[in-house]
């Protein structure tokens, strides 16, 4: 398949409600519609993860970001901008509904306290992807719960490969790292707790 074709494919699936296999900017990812709550609920059963832990999504940028949480704090523009390395923001008070409408986030991708995690993948792949679906998409690593996280497509379990609709080529260039991605917890009033580094 050429690029464009399975950038066309990726999407088609998501659109649809279907669950993608697929290189990230850090590691290969589950990934689908973050507005389908039914689509988000098959990939816990494919991670056979506790749905009370929220995702990781991905965003093509700042603006689709602020289209799903009610405010981002300020100091989030600066590190988004400064930022060269992959980094997960969670930031508060996301806008999510369980109804499906795709301007809000589907509920079970949100944490207990209303906040939600997101990324703008440095990869220009991702970044196309999020940006043509129009809403941001699921990232969570590409393995069983518990289990080691895959820094290679070789190394995703079969099982997990089967589960999918769609397995982008591993032959798709996205600059993945093969290393998770740093996460910082950011508040309104100026608060920031470094999760992971």
């Amino acid at each position: 398949m050429k690029p464009e074709e399975i950038l066309a494919e990726a999407l088609r699936v998501l659109r649809e409600g279907g669950i993608i296999l697929y290189p990230t900017d850090t590691v290969w990812g589950l990934g689908c519609d973050a507005t389908n709550a039914a689509a988000v609920s098959r990939i816990y059963e494919i991670k056979q993860r506790d749905d009370a832990k929220s995702l990781v999504l991905l965003a093509s940028d700042l603006d689709m970001v602020a289209r799903y949480v009610k405010e981002i704090p300020s100091i989030a523009v600066d590190l988004v901008e400064v930022n060269d390395a992959p980094m997960t923001i969670i930031y508060p008070g996301a806008v999510f509904s369980e109804n499906g409408d795709r301007w809000h986030l589907a509920g079970n991708v949100v944490a207990a306290d209303g906040s939600v995690g997101i990324r703008i993948p440095l990869a220009p792949w991702c970044q196309q992807l999020a940006f043509k679906l129009g809403r941001p998409l699921v990232s969570t690593s590409a393995n069983i719960s518990g289990e080691p996280t895959p820094q290679r497509f070789s190394e995703i379990p079969q099982e997990i490969k089967d589960a999918v609709d769609f397995v982008v080529p591993p032959s798709v260039d996205t600059d993945s790292t093969g290393r998770p991605s740093q996460i910082i917890k950011l508040g309104l009033r100026g608060e920031v707790e470094i999760i992971r580094k």
